[in-house]
């Protein structure tokens, strides 16, 4: 397991995008490209931003059931991670990932009640590569 999480951890800190899923009211997947996380522990938890209206954050309050997915075209492998997803927007958690720049987005700053912070926790994974899957659970 270690040579996926540092090969996983890798991917989630060098490629520009990952891709987020949530469970719809339907019960359906959605799946939503992001900017990279902004901040990770291990595989284990990792940290977006997004708009508070987002319908992704009202998914997420409504069922915390998520995954992330990242994928490695150069190489030709993926990592999907399953787990849940907190929608945080205390100040703590916003100042921790804020960048400059992010009044592009946030127009009002850090304060900005249209800004919040995505936390994922990873339970388990799937990880593809050399023509071979492996499913992997996170401690």
């Amino acid at each position: 397991m270690r040579d996926f999480e540092k090969t996983i951890g890798n991917m989630a800190d060098k490629l520009k995008t990952a891709f987020i899923g949530s469970v719809d009211a339907a019960g359906y997947p959605n799946i939503k490209a992001m900017l990279q996380p902004r901040k990770r522990d291990g595989i284990k938890t990792f940290y977006f931003t997004t708009n508070t209206s987002s319908m992704r954050v009202e998914q997420y309050i409504a069922d915390n059931k998520a995954c992330i997915y990242f994928c490695d075209n150069r190489f030709f492998r993926g990592a999907l991670l399953r787990g849940s997803m907190e929608v945080l927007t205390d100040m703590v958690s916003k100042e921790m990932i804020w960048r400059d720049g992010d009044t592009e987005y946030y127009a009002k700053g850090v304060t900005d009640p249209d800004y919040c912070v995505l936390k994922f926790t990873a339970v388990s994974g799937r990880f593809y590569s050399n023509y071979r899957s492996v499913n992997f659970e996170i401690e």
